[in-house]
């Protein structure tokens, strides 16, 4: 019997439903504008452009010019790409410039629909930001539909890491900008350490859209950016406590895999503190529960994580001798990415490897906080809905599925559930044989580099050719997924989300017509198409006859949206395919997740080795374990977005402060006020309200007043003036510190006076932030030991992080004062000795540049004792001069580079 629910859907449609029917007339619309654009044109397409931006200037609503827009987008890129949007991708990039995710299934073409909203809302001359997942896709992207821009008489450009700063800001100044959301966050931190507006890379945050959207704004939402510097070297201590581990037996700790937490046992604790002992690192007499034993501790359990919690070739590699983390939800190294509070050099010393130091917060944002500064934001991905109710409370954005061009008849197999590892795996062998012997193609899913090299052993042992992708083939990756399709191809992937190029059947024409173009930039796309499609043909017949891709998984993830983007590589664009995913009761997820009940059904039926259970009951007992996991995961992010929130108002504040100091003329007001503030502070700590004369600190306030003024008054006489009260003494203080002031613009000059105002201003308010972020990392650390306490830890951070904020701005202001008072101008003995030594300093340098050239070897030995290899005899190169290493980069992303 149905239920009421399930009758009402029928009547009505479901909400989904009613929206993709709202687009229907809008979609009419661009259909019926397309013959009129049609006859336009390459310069009217262009000239339409400017039109549409003049009248979007003039106040007409985005949502009015939509139907010219996309039917001129949607021509402009039939032109250009040979491309015809299709209605499901006007009505998914209707969704997006309404600020939706739209959730298009794989090889609906994402990447082409983006460029209908990007163009829609850069007509506001505001700028649009791309969003997506790696570099590759940030230049293919850029490249690709960047042609469809230019021939509508837009700018579009492409951000990377390690980019020249002038290439970087022209890039940001374009009508459309590709990056990706690492790239994007770390800008936006830098920007607020500058010192100038024209070095801000930023102008707006107008409208971002995000692609594989789930895996940005979820799954990397765990992770804040952060920048940071070296701090003190601790590295013979790290490989000391690592020698230490392997002493540890199991009674010694408790392991949590579900938390990725270990904790030491009463025995363990007793274990650790005669060896830290035995190994000076503790005195006598002296516990762990001391106080004084906090970083010893800490750095045992980070070591302890480090060889119990992170595998290698799982959680992360060693290349060149430098370990390199492993994205879990992308398998891709995280080039640059550092574990945090000392964990990372732990690693390195379990690997043996160079251990760098750690770091210390200079500026920090996580991802949720960056991408809500959008004025609006989109998102596209194949797999959203499972998230849809995180993604409506934390951003604000509606899911909403498209559906697919044409009908999907992917075969979707119940999952084969084994009693081992080694039944699963010769299982999995025998399917891609079989299927391999007919041409089929075959995608093998794997979660990590160990598991896809075993399978890639067992595949060789069969003597089967196939091709592997996991994070040591990153460079390979769009290469091996074109080929993924073709007739008998194997490819096994680690984690194949967000990888952005389709698995075509008879292999992959947009790759094949981007490289031909590429090549010719000349030739007509249409035409290339045609002859390229025709190549094609015959390969993709005999692939759909032999069933299309057959993706094979061997496990369940513990998000269903990974386990979903890897069905959704199989029957693209209405082909056939076939999923099947096989797991064991050895598997993480069954193992941590209940695998006991199981194991006694698969007994009592009398499993024989190598047979499995097939139930759709299996199906739905698997996907409840994962909806536990991944709400569990929801309100770690909830809770460490909760904590985020308060630093964020913080750091708004605080941005927002310096963005005001860098686009004011004038700042005396500013600094005049913290001044008077200053001297309001102190009357009021020396000559406390309500008190009488003799019970004012007349010796204390006349130091204050100098120490923090850089005055010498006669204070301690004005305290024993008779009828002096508490006003009488402000306004004498700040007139004599206002004349002082004036002096000191008068003799260094209103101009020069400003600048040394601003400069100051922002390099004490960069300075206090850096503090204040450490004080809250360790307030953070603590505060949730209150809740032991019965109060709540985050009303605890809240309040003290505010009492915090409000002692660093008094501190500011102070400190601002203090250096202000203390700034002296030169006199004409010191500006003369400053130019007779910036004069030898040069002479010097054109010595060293133009000396005798006895042997090409020494030549720069003999000119000032310079050695390239030696860091001591370089003196003090400029950020942006060239590194003298000769490495031919700039000094500051080479031996001057922050770790």
């Amino acid at each position: 019997m149905l239920g009421i629910g399930t009758i009402a859907k029928k009547v009505f449609g479901t909400p989904n439903d009613r929206k993709i029917k709202a687009t229907r007339p809008l979609v009419d619309q661009i259909n019926a504008l397309e013959p009129e654009f049609e006859k336009l044109s390459d310069e009217g397409l262009k000239e339409k452009t400017e039109e549409l931006a003049k009248r979007a200037m003039q106040g007409e609503s985005l949502d009015d010019l939509l139907p010219e827009a996309f039917a001129n987008c949607r021509e402009g890129a039939r032109r250009a790409l040979g491309l015809r949007a299709f209605d499901v991708q006007l009505m998914a990039a209707i969704f997006l410039h309404q600020g939706n995710i739209s959730e298009q299934k794989t090889g609906e073409g994402k990447t082409l629909t983006a460029t209908l909203a990007a163009y829609l809302n850069a007509l506001t001359g505001k700028g649009v930001h791309i969003v997506t997942v790696n570099e590759y896709l940030v230049k293919r992207d850029a490249e690709w539909m960047g042609k469809v821009f230019n021939a509508l008489g837009l700018t579009c450009g492409a951000v990377w890491s390690n980019m020249p700063e002038d290439e970087k800001r022209a890039a940001y100044n374009c009508d459309i900008t590709y990056a990706t959301n690492n790239e994007l966050g770390f800008d936006y931190l830098r920007d607020n350490m500058k010192a100038s507006l024209d070095e801000i890379m930023q102008k707006h945050h107008n409208f971002a859209i995000v692609d594989e959207v789930d895996s940005i704004l979820i799954d990397e939402a765990r992770t804040p950016l952060v920048i940071s510097g070296p701090a003190q070297d601790r590295s013979e201590l790290y490989v000391t406590i690592d020698k230490l581990i392997p002493s540890l037996s199991d009674e010694h700790f408790e392991l949590d895999e579900k938390t990725r937490n270990v904790t030491f046992t009463d025995e363990g604790n007793e274990f650790l503190e005669e060896q830290l002992r035995a190994r000076s690192l503790m005195e006598e007499g002296q516990s762990l529960y001391d106080p004084e034993s906090t970083t010893i501790v800490h750095h045992v359990n980070q070591g302890l994580r480090a060889h119990k919690l992170f595998t290698k070739d799982k959680d992360y590699i060693v290349r060149d001798g430098e370990v390199m983390l492993i994205d879990e939800f992308t398998g891709r190294m995280m080039q640059g990415r550092r574990l945090s509070d000392g964990l990372h050099q732990a690693i390195e010393a379990k690997e043996e490897v160079e251990i760098k130091p750690e770091n210390v917060t200079l500026a920090s944002v996580t991802f949720q906080n960056y991408f809500r500064l959008y004025a609006k934001l989109a998102g596209m991905t194949g797999t959203a809905l499972t998230e849809a109710d995180e993604f409506a409370e934390i951003y604000g954005l509606g899911v909403v599925e498209v559906p697919t061009n044409l009908p999907v008849t992917r075969q979707d197999k119940d999952d084969a559930v084994y009693r081992s590892v080694g039944e699963k795996y010769a299982a999995m062998i025998e399917q891609v044989k079989k299927s391999h012997e007919k041409g089929q193609p075959c995608l093998v899913g794997t979660t990590s580099i160990e598991k896809s090299e075993l399978l890639s052993q067992m595949l060789t042992a069969e003597g089967i050719e196939h091709n592997v992708l996991n994070a040591r083939q990153h460079e390979q990756e769009a290469q091996i997924i074109a080929e993924a399709g073709k007739l008998g191809a194997v490819t096994i992937a680690t984690n194949m989300a967000g990888r952005g190029t389709d698995i075509q059947l008879g292999g992959n024409v947009e790759l094949k017509v981007l490289e031909a173009l590429t090549a010719d930039p000349e030739a007509d796309p249409e035409k290339l198409r045609a002859e390229i499609e025709a190549q094609h043909a015959d390969e993709k017949q005999k692939v759909l006859e032999a069933g299309g891709l057959y993706v094979l998984a061997s496990e369940r993830h513990e998000s269903r949206r990974i386990d979903n983007q890897l069905r959704g590589r199989s029957g693209r664009q209405g082909d056939p395919g076939k999923t099947w995913f096989f797991l064991s009761l050895e598997d993480d997820l069954m193992r941590i997740f209940g695998s006991e009940r199981l194991e006694k059904v698969l007994t009592t039926l009398g499993l024989k080795e190598g047979e499995a259970i097939i139930h759709p009951w299996v199906n739905k007992s698997l996907e409840r374990a994962q909806a536990k996991v991944e709400g569990r995961n929801f309100d770690i992010r909830k809770q460490l977005l909760k904590f985020d929130d308060v630093m964020n108002e913080q750091r708004k504040v605080i941005f927002g402060q310096r963005r005001d100091i860098m686009e004011a003329e004038d700042l005396h007001d500013i600094t005049e006020d913290m001044r008077h503030q200053v001297i309001d502070d102190l009357i009021d700590t020396y000559m406390p309200p309500k008190s009488y004369a003799d019970q004012w600190d007349a010796e204390g306030f006349y130091a204050a007043a100098i120490e923090q003024l850089n005055i010498d008054l006669p204070i301690i006489a004005w305290c024993e003036e008779e009828g002096v009260d508490d006003d009488v003494i402000r306004e004498r203080l700040i007139e004599a510190t206002d004349k002082m002031m004036a002096e000191k613009a008068e003799a260094f000059g209103e101009e020069n006076m400003r600048t040394i105002e601003k400069q100051l201003l922002l390099q004490t308010i960069d300075a206090k932030w850096r503090e204040h972020l450490l004080t809250l990392e360790h307030l953070r650390s603590v505060v949730g030991f209150r809740g032991y306490a019965q109060r709540d830890p985050l009303n605890e951070y809240k309040n003290e992080s505010f009492q915090l904020f409000e002692g660093m701005l008094d501190s500011l202001r102070q400190d601002v004062t203090q250096k202000l008072g203390q700034v002296q101008p030169m006199t004409n003995e010191e500006r003369q000795a400053m130019i007779q030594q910036m004069a030898a300093q040069q002479a010097e340098f054109e010595a060293a540049q133009s000396g005798p050239k006895t042997d090409a070897d020494s030549v720069e030995d003999a000119a000032i004792g310079f050695d390239e290899a030696d860091p001591a005899t370089w003196g003090n190169p400029g950020r942006n001069d060239r590194c003298p290493c000769g490495s031919g980069k700039k000094f500051k992303h080479c031996h001057g580079r922050l770790a």
